[in-house]
């Protein structure tokens, strides 16, 4: 079986012009994603965890290495290499993140920002909310919520309508970024449930967890990650 998504080697650091400094975020990663598994990403804070799954999703343009993505008509992308259109094309139907904190346009509601991915792929609006309407029941967000912008919610709430966002339209690979970090027990195992049912329906997936027992618990595959060696460390190392 070929991996829908396959890393090899990807870097990513950030340059600070004024103080002619590089700083690391993450380096030489290499991992391999595959249809209807979930490979978890571990690492102490610094290991660059989050900055895989925004290279990958193209929030940060990778620095070295290639992220070759299959679609389902069997042609590679180079996701490092890859041109801001085609990255639109993939995230409307093919790519879905969530985050660990909700961005939507202010003043909607939240059955019209979890139903958006759907009405998005042509899906029809009434058809998109019914079905958001179910995630958001699933969740546990209060049916009085649903009518009402999510800016105004605790930050549980607003991860239970980022969580019902990104699965929604179940792409065919799904970046999780702490999904379960501000939820209630109930709530977590029901996400659970959730995640375990998409990969049954075949849902690729690369993520991220708090909490060790989850990953124990829903991970194929885990790739440790370790904090990159700063590029002046390297240097003071060679002059010594």
């Amino acid at each position: 079986m070929q991996p829908i998504l396959e890393i090899d080697g990807l870097s990513k650091h950030f340059q600070l012009h004024e103080q002619n400094k590089l700083i690391p975020s993450c380096a030489n990663v290499h991992l391999q994603v595959y249809t209807g598994q979930l490979t978890a990403l571990i690492g102490p804070t610094g290991a660059g965890k989050s900055s895989v799954l925004k290279c990958v999703y193209r929030t940060y343009l990778p620095s070295g290495g290639r992220m070759v993505y299959r679609d389902a008509e069997g042609h590679r992308t180079d996701l490092a290499q890859a041109s801001e259109h085609r990255m639109l094309e993939l995230r409307q139907r093919d790519i879905g993140f969530v985050t660990q904190f909700l961005h939507c346009l202010p003043r909607r509601s939240a059955l019209d920002v979890v139903c958006e991915p759907l009405v998005a792929q042509g899906v029809e609006r009434e058809a998109a909310r019914a079905r958001a309407s179910e995630l958001l029941g699933l969740l546990n967000v209060p049916e009085r919520l649903w009518g009402v912008p999510p800016a105004t919610f605790s930050g549980g709430e607003k991860q239970r309508v980022n969580l019902a966002r990104g699965l929604i339209a179940r792409p065919r690979l799904l970046l999780l970024d702490e999904p379960t970090a501000s939820l209630d027990p109930t709530t977590t195992e029901r996400v659970i449930g959730l995640i375990n049912s998409i990969k049954a329906e075949g849902v690729a997936m690369l993520a991220i967890f708090h909490h060790p027992d989850l990953v124990q618990r829903l991970a194929d595959r885990v790739v440790e990650l370790t904090p990159p060696v700063a590029v002046s460390d390297i240097l003071e190392t060679c002059a010594s």
